[in-house]
């Protein structure tokens, strides 16, 4: 019933329609979810320690028996610079004395690191059916690795020459991620956001780039997106926001609330909650440091200065300093079970595809 069946047979799953990975936003609920709906599950490790994403898996694999994607960021830790953190806390200063809070507070939770050899251990030791990488790809060592496992491997590209590099190097798909796209942009060659494309401009160049399956991301909410996806040359689709409307979704009633209500030109890109270009719907702390802030410290050393606040706000109720990750669509979202949700989507992009090509 799918007019391109190569991501289904690469990935043994029944419907073309990959959980984009969420880091903070949802756990291995809302990742089986979409599996058991014959989607591809999804479970952000970015954020986890390996005994973590074991029993995220073991949760996983106890709900279900159908194929798991790991994912993974791959950005260089950076340099830490005294001055420009210092410059950064100061900066937010005013907010930590209004809302009574230490700026030393230590965040909650993890920090987002970078793929290494524990997780590697895991990998090798688990041998999930897919892993994806955000920003690039692990050393050459790592991603053999990886290879050796039996995984098969996706990554995030932001333009046609971040696909074909990715291709070179041994994935078996890429992600083809548009700039109408929620949370952190995937991009790793440039750092230029004003020559970012849109979803439906980059799709189809990097189909023509590659001859590798094209999965596309991006402003993709509901059925009319899929089948204009595959229109345009895509043989899948990942969907995030779509999915933070779901009860499985790990999210504030602050950024559920966001979503529902969001209008289509509310969403920025910024780079005031960590330090790495990323969609949010526009808040309090947006509008008035960002949405980009030169002084903010580089990725993800902007975060635990913004951590204290966001804990403190939305312990009144308030979304004023929290990342509120939204693509440029999320009005497009149904408050439906993410298993319902998946085919749903499923079968109304098929009606609307046997509708094109009948």
């Amino acid at each position: 019933m799918w007019p391109d069946r190569r991501v289904l047979d690469l990935f043994g799953i029944e419907h073309p329609i990959v959980l984009a990975p969420m880091a903070g936003a949802m756990d291995w609920e809302l990742a089986s979810a979409v599996a058991e709906a014959g989607g591809l599950g999804s479970l952000p490790c970015a954020m986890l320690s390996p005994e973590q994403v074991r029993e995220q898996i073991g949760k996983f694999r106890a709900r279900v028996q159908a194929p798991l994607n790991l994912n993974f960021f791959c950005h260089k830790p950076p340099k830490r610079d005294n001055a420009r953190e210092a410059a950064w806390r100061d900066r937010l200063k005013p907010y930590y004395v209004e809302l009574g809070v230490d700026p030393n507070t230590p965040p909650p939770g993890g920090g987002r690191a970078p793929f290494d050899e524990a997780m590697g251990d895991v990998v090798a030791e688990l041998k999930p059916e897919v892993v994806s990488f955000h920003f690039g790809l692990p050393e050459p060592k790592l991603f053999d690795r990886v290879k050796a496992a039996g995984c098969k491997v996706m990554a995030s590209a932001t333009t046609a020459t971040e696909a074909r590099w990715l291709e070179k190097r041994g994935v078996d798909a890429v992600i083809a991620q548009g700039y109408e796209a929620g949370g952190h942009r995937g991009m790793f060659l440039t750092d230029n956001l004003a020559a970012q494309p849109g979803t439906m401009a980059l799709v189809p160049q990097v189909v023509d780039a590659v001859k590798v399956p094209v999965i596309a991301a991006g402003g993709i909410a509901d059925a009319r997106g899929i089948a204009a996806a595959f229109a345009l040359g895509a043989a899948g689709v990942q969907i995030g926001t779509a999915f933070l409307h779901t009860p499985e979704a790990k999210i504030s009633p602050m950024h559920r609330k966001a979503l529902a209500e969001a209008r289509d030109d509310e969403t920025v890109l910024t780079n005031v909650m960590s330090g790495r270009p990323s969609r949010s719907i526009l808040n309090r702390l947006l509008r008035e440091v960002g949405p980009i802030s030169d002084i903010a410290p580089e990725f993800p050393l902007a975060s635990p200065a913004v951590a204290p606040l966001r804990a403190a706000a939305e312990k009144q109720g308030s979304g004023d300093f929290s990342p509120l990750w939204s693509g440029q669509a999320g009005r497009l979202g149904q408050p439906l079970p993410a298993a319902e949700l998946t085919r749903k989507l499923a079968e109304e992009a098929q009606a609307r595809l046997r509708g094109l090509s009948g």
